[in-house]
């Protein structure tokens, strides 16, 4: 009996400091919770001077998810319906990096779009990605801050990363703008703040901005979450476009473009489903450009295996929203292989009317 009490006890011991480190665990996220203003600026990580943009210039803007340089052909994901975490090595994170690198300046655009872009994580080995892509005028906001990310398993560890836009050409403003967060405490803690990171580009002989959105929607949520942070975005870039700007807004909407469905359906409806862009909830005058002959994104439920039709899962979730002073020249979607990211870029030629 005194030897079944004294284990009794001791198992006690054990809950007991279990649920005191829990919780003091879970306070030390609390308290570090990374919490931003609804409006903040967004931080400008080179200022050199750029040309000043045009009336009826041609210019070329190229948008990508980099999946923080650690989501390429070899990676699955536990979200996804994968069964890892992130977990390619500092070697494997550069050779990415350095893929990603080759791809982007081969399409030598005016402008960069990037989302899921490190500063100092632990997924992609404290690596700031940031440096990899440097142009003249170029800006970086933060969506996902957070000392310990303790879950997927193994954990995540700690996260510092975000969008990230450069371009050739003179910028005068650029802003952080909070979006709706779905998640209540205590999920909210170490989950994503997401946010429209908002540059702004005078134009030669005219009062007149544009106005460039770099966003990266809500993917694991309800579609209420979806809905509110989608009602916010639309109402600004309409408001904009009202003040006689120029509006064009792009990057990983986590939704699927309208009729992409049916040339990649969901045969993984157990798996991750997204939500649809509905053309009739852009702004009037609005057009959405998307191209569908390749898709944006893959399924992360395993390693990347083209020859695997029945589990490799596609989606065309990557694009962009133009207000009606914005003319397309032509948007494409650059088959890059889902080599080193489990996105495609895409890239969307232009004019200023």
């Amino acid at each position: 009996m005194r030897i079944l009490k004294k284990l009794l006890k001791t198992m006690l011991i054990i809950v007991l400091a279990v649920i005191v480190l829990a919780g003091g665990f879970l306070g030390y996220l609390t308290i570090t919770e990374y919490s931003p203003d609804p409006v903040e600026k967004a931080e400008i990580i080179e200022n050199s001077t750029g040309k000043k943009l045009a009336r009826g210039e041609d210019f070329t803007i190229v948008s990508w998810n980099i999946g923080y340089g650690a989501l390429g052909k070899y990676s699955d994901f536990i979200m996804d319906g994968g069964g890892n975490a992130p977990d390619a090595d500092e070697k494997q994170v550069r050779a990415y990096l350095e893929g990603i690198k080759t791809t982007i300046e081969a399409e030598n655009a005016n402008i960069y779009m990037l989302q899921e872009v490190d500063s100092n994580s632990s997924r992609s080995h404290g690596i700031d990605e940031r440096s990899f892509f440097s142009k003249n005028e170029n800006c970086f906001a933060l969506n996902y801050s957070c000392p310990f990310v303790p879950y997927p398993w193994p954990p995540i560890g700690k996260v510092h990363s975000g969008l990230y836009t450069a371009s050739d050409y003179e910028m005068t403003a650029a802003d952080r703008i909070s979006l709706p967060c779905p998640f209540s405490w205590p999920l909210r803690i170490a989950n994503l703040k997401r946010c429209l990171m908002v540059s702004r580009y005078p134009l030669a002989d005219t009062d007149a901005q544009l106005v460039l959105v770099n966003l990266h929607l809500e993917a694991y949520t309800e579609p209420e979450g979806r809905k509110a942070q989608m009602e916010q975005f639309l109402g600004f870039i309409e408001e904009e476009y009202k003040k006689g700007n120029y509006v064009i807004a792009g990057g990983d909407f986590n939704q699927c473009f309208p009729g992409s469905l049916d040339k990649y359906p969901n045969t993984h409806e157990d798996l991750w489903t997204p939500g649809i862009v509905e053309e009739s909830e852009i702004p009037e005058g609005f057009a959405l450009a998307y191209d569908m002959t390749t898709p944006t994104c893959r399924l992360l439920n395993q390693p990347y295996d083209p020859a695997d039709t029945e589990n490799t899962q596609y989606y065309v979730i990557d694009g962009f929203i133009l207000s009606p002073n914005v003319q397309l020249n032509g948007v494409k979607t650059i088959d890059a292989a889902f080599e080193n990211t489990d996105h495609n870029p895409v890239r969307l030629d232009v004019t200023l009317k």
